[in-house]
């Protein structure tokens, strides 16, 4: 009796604050996600039940895994360029060298406050053939203007260098806030040692921040995987179909063909994707920290 009251005092407040977040995540993320799923098991225009039929058709479209197969290549791009870089600039900011670190700090993160669309329309402009902040530089060496967006050769590597830009400052955070947990007297271990700045960043911060890294990558590759306002603003898929992305192609299939049923099970294709992923990459940490 004593019991559940106070399980009543202690957890019934907390219950009543917690009930509108948990209206809200249901309505913004539950519901819309049990909607895609409902109507991936009916026909094109949504009125018919198919079953599977959607899930066994989207196997076989040849224009999914090739809008996978560019949502891998960006996604590795943006590996290398937000975790890498972001890494090595957070490592920087552990050195004695850098001058006005609150500066550097505001001016890296500032990107990531900017709206997609708005950082999609900025570099749209620095692209520009005739206009372009970049064709102009380049002018500068005597070479051609390049058709950074409008070239299958070059738009996929265009579309990537934005995102890396816009979320090195998200990750260079998660990094800057881990290796300020490491332990001081390590890392002047490591400078009584004189171990270089190389050595202290991949000998010493590296290994200890390997957990850390890990929650990067997950954020990255599922964050890279599910992209879509960037490249809807700069190419929207294009040239042809040079820069489309599963989420491109989910939109263009639900609202721009009305293939409600078919746009639908793409959607839920890329959780899958995005779900098996997590989950390999959670076991690959549990299984090292096991060890």
């Amino acid at each position: 009796m004593i019991n559940s009251r106070l399980f009543r005092l202690q957890i019934g407040p907390a219950l009543r604050y917690l009930v509108p977040i948990l209206f809200i995540y249901s309505f913004t993320v539950l519901l819309p996600l049990v909607l895609s799923f409902y109507y991936s098991m009916r026909n094109e225009s949504g009125t018919e039940f198919v079953g599977f039929q959607n899930y066994a058709a989207l196997i076989k479209d040849q224009d999914f895994w090739f809008a996978l197969k560019n949502n891998v290549i960006i996604t590795v791009l943006c590996v290398l360029g937000q975790v890498g870089i972001a890494f090595l600039i957070a490592s920087l900011f552990m050195t004695k060298l850098l001058k006005l670190p609150s500066l550097h700090r505001i001016s890296i993160f500032l990107p990531v406050v900017l709206a997609a669309v708005v950082t999609g329309y900025l570099w749209s402009m620095i692209y520009n053939y005739r206009y372009g902040v970049l064709n102009w530089f380049i002018a500068l060496f005597g070479k051609e203007p390049v058709l950074w967006l409008d070239n299958p050769q070059f738009v996929l590597y265009s579309v990537s260098v934005p995102l890396i830009w816009q979320y090195i400052g998200l990750y260079f955070i998660i990094f800057l806030a881990g290796m300020q947990n490491i332990s001081k007297e390590v890392l002047e271990a490591s400078d009584i040692d004189g171990a270089s700045w190389f050595k202290k960043t991949f000998y010493v911060i590296f290994p200890l921040l390997k957990n850390v890294m890990s929650v990067a990558l997950i954020l990255c590759i599922t964050g890279t995987l599910k992209v879509f306002d960037h490249i809807y603003v700069m190419t929207g898929g294009g040239p042809g179909r040079s820069s489309m992305v599963m989420a491109q192609y989910a939109y263009n299939n639900a609202f721009t063909m009305s293939r409600l049923g078919y746009g639908s099970t793409i959607s839920i294709g890329m959780l899958i994707l995005c779900a098996v992923i997590v989950l390999a990459m959670s076991r690959w940490i549990g299984g090292d920290n096991e060890k």
